[in-house]
């Protein structure tokens, strides 16, 4: 009886420490607290857009910074590092922009979901993939495929 309890409250210290650090991911910033170099990558990229906001956040050991921006009535996030260099770019696409083989690819991924929003995803300036929030019922996920429509080994 006494393990199941220390058990139990182990799994809860747990489960509080596990929440606590997905809470502290990600941290909203303002404009003159970015590093000069993220600055003057979001100075050029953010020419002819709106800025929402600025966050930054630990990823596989290392602090990255985000621009959330909204060009032409799309939303575009830009992820960088210290240095400036972009790594990721997300950007709000419409469902008819795509070529057949994408929009195939996202409908047989959602299955009797609903697709919402659609992105594409690009890595160091190399389309790696599209993703779409889907809701069935009252679930909420999102789905990929990659450049041409196929199922990805795994999630960009």
């Amino acid at each position: 009886m006494k393990q199941n309890i220390k058990l139990s409250i182990a799994l809860v210290a747990i489960a509080l420490g596990t929440c606590s650090v997905a809470l502290a991911q990600e941290k909203k910033l303002k404009r003159e607290q970015l590093p000069p170099a993220v600055e003057k990558t979001v100075a050029r990229e953010s020419q002819g857009a709106t800025i929402n906001g600025f966050a930054t956040e630990i990823e596989n050991g290392k602090r990255l910074y985000e621009v959330e921006l909204t060009v032409d009535g799309r939303s575009k996030d830009i992820s960088m590092d210290r240095n400036g260099n972009i790594l990721e770019v997300e950007t709000e696409v419409a469902m008819d922009s795509l070529p057949a083989a994408v929009q195939d690819g996202l409908r047989k991924a959602a299955g009797a979901g609903t697709i919402g929003k659609i992105e594409s995803l690009t890595k160091r300036g190399k389309l790696v993939a599209y993703e779409a929030h889907v809701k069935t019922g009252t679930k909420r996920s999102e789905i990929q495929v990659g450049p041409n429509g196929e199922k990805l080994a795994h999630p960009e």
